[in-house]
């Protein structure tokens, strides 16, 4: 390669690397910005609406399924487009983080900027007071103004700068305005950081229980366990709970008719193994602690128990089957699946707790409340699918090799006898259902915190107006002036409190009293004193 060809590629390169230098900068200070970091945090908010418009996996995985089984296609998109698990997703998470890298590099810097101004003197009287925004001539003036000047600006708690020679005085006051602009952004990365952290280092269970049933905090207990990637399995503490009674209460009169009045989920806990059982209630809203975690209600229903016999008569199934809930009157579906039965049976069951049939929309539930269960079991017999080793939902019934027996309308302690000698199933009685999430997540009390200083820091930032006000000696008087950073309206008062103490003849004088208008007390300015005419 030649001396020039050498030459033109290094000059390339220099100019490649040069423009990469500038995109990157450009980039960083984009994503640095506070419109940048505005913009990502309404773009979060817009990506949570999702997680409250659908139902999502880990809250309510009874519902996610019914809903992608009624919506086909259209919910196999959402699926894996991430909307049933939104606060999981990569496109979340994406979001959250650039968040988090812009918030960090606004406000770091800004941080220690303002530090730097905190120690600051307040800067320089201007020269011609005149020009800013209030000013006022004062021309019957005490004696030895400076001193008094400075002595009420102090007992107003401002900070206050004199010349040399005392011809003029510079006042500040309002710093913790911006103090509390920095502490709202701080208190925003803290959040982040500690939901971050919450997520990596905790987990969330789910189970279902029928009323009489148990479960052990073990992860083999659990229907559905998902954990952090630092959340130590080892650490579960494994106490014991037991459903023994749900207690729900519907209204039966006025407008409100069949809206919840009660939900109780009465609760045995034994927090170690061998230890003393305590009787707790776990409400809506109203979590358990056990074991370090927390044991939120999240949903109820009907298990419906039958007994299934076989075509000889032998017991194969005898068990409660949960029922997921549809519509607000609780209209419910299940399956049953019998795979010891030989041939192999399953049932498809529309459960209504108060059961009507109506001749064009058929069954429907009158009230959420068993009042009068009444339950349609369609039968199937064949192959149920379960030999092949494949995960089923066990809310669906894959009756594509199977041969259709019937439909029959039970009532609670009918038999139902099948169709080619098949077998039977009993309708054995209605129990309820309730499914509980287990939260396990040591952030909760470092979440409530920043978001409490990002309450502070949000009202200092909104109340507490910053303004400065100037003195210069002139050979008439004194020249006041004042200038606000924050559209303060209390700089008219300020100056005429000033102005009234420098006044000769004047009620106002400095007070060694402490004001409790200052940045660290009170929000707002006492009364402003008579106002004194302004002067050409």
């Amino acid at each position: 390669m030649g001396v020039s060809a050498r030459a033109e590629l290094d000059a390339t390169m220099v100019t490649f690397m040069n423009t990469v230098t500038v995109w990157l900068r450009w980039s960083w200070r984009t994503l640095t910005s506070m419109r940048t970091a505005l913009l990502l945090l309404m773009l979060l908010a817009i990506a949570a609406v999702p997680g409250s418009i659908f139902p999502q996996r880990g809250t309510d995985d009874i519902r996610v399924q019914r809903y992608i089984a009624n919506h086909g296609t259209y919910a196999t998109v959402l699926d894996r487009l991430g909307f049933f698990h939104v606060y999981a997703s990569p496109w979340f998470a994406a979001i959250y983080l650039l968040l988090l890298v812009s918030l960090v590099g606004c406000v770091v810097p800004r941080a220690m900027e303002h530090g730097k101004a905190m120690k600051a003197q307040p800067p320089l009287a201007p020269k011609n007071l005149e020009r800013l925004p209030a000013h006022r001539r004062v021309q019957n003036v005490v004696a030895e103004p400076v001193d008094v000047a400075i002595a009420h600006l102090r007992s107003k708690r401002f900070r206050v700068r004199v010349a040399e020679d005392k011809t003029w005085v510079s006042a500040e006051k309002g710093y913790l305005r911006e103090t509390g602009n920095l502490v709202f952004h701080l208190a925003l990365v803290l959040l982040v950081i500690t939901i971050a952290v919450g997520k990596t280092t905790g987990a969330q269970g789910k189970m279902v229980l029928v009323e009489g049933q148990g479960f052990t905090n073990q992860l083999a207990q659990y229907d559905d366990f998902r954990s952090g990637v630092f959340f130590d399995r080892s650490s579960m503490v494994p106490f014991t709970l037991k459903l023994t009674k749900f207690d729900v209460a519907f209204q039966r009169t006025g407008s409100e008719r069949g809206a919840p009045a009660k939900f109780d989920a009465h609760v045995n806990v034994q927090d170690s193994f061998g230890g003393p059982v305590r009787s707790q209630i776990i409400r809506v809203n109203h979590p358990l602690g056990a074991g370090g975690s927390q044991v939120f209600l999240t949903s109820h229903g009907y298990a419906l128990h039958f007994t299934v016999r076989d075509s000889a008569g032998q017991t194969v199934w005898s068990d409660s089957a949960v029922f997921a809930p549809e519509g607000a009157n609780m209209l419910s579906r299940g399956v049953v699946k019998a795979p010891d039965a030989k041939p192999q049976l399953g049932f498809q069951g529309i459960f209504a707790p108060s059961g009507m049939v109506d001749p064009t929309k058929g069954l429907f539930s009158s009230f959420p409340d068993a009042d009068a269960p009444l339950l349609f079991m369609g039968a199937f017999t064949g192959d149920l699918g379960l030999d092949q080793g494949i995960p089923q939902n066990v809310f669906t019934l894959d009756a594509s090799k199977m041969k259709r027996l019937g439909i029959q309308p039970l009532r609670v302690g009918d038999t139902w006898t099948l169709p080619d000698k098949a077998g039977s199933i009993t309708f054995d009685g209605v129990h309820r259902w309730a499914s509980f999430v287990v939260s396990t997540d040591r952030s909760e009390v470092w979440v409530l915190s920043s978001a409490l200083l990002a309450v502070v820091g949000l009202l200092l930032s909104l109340f507490i107006p910053r303004r400065r006000v100037f003195m210069r000696m002139t050979d008439d008087g004194v020249l006041l002036g004042g200038l606000h950073k924050s559209g303060a309206d209390t700089l008219t008062t300020d100056l005429d409190s000033l102005s009234a103490s420098l006044t000769v003849g004047s009620r106002e004088r400095p007070d060694t009293t402490p004001d409790m208008t200052s940045d660290t007390q009170n929000l707002s300015d006492v009364p402003a004193p008579p106002r004194v005419e302004e002067l050409s």
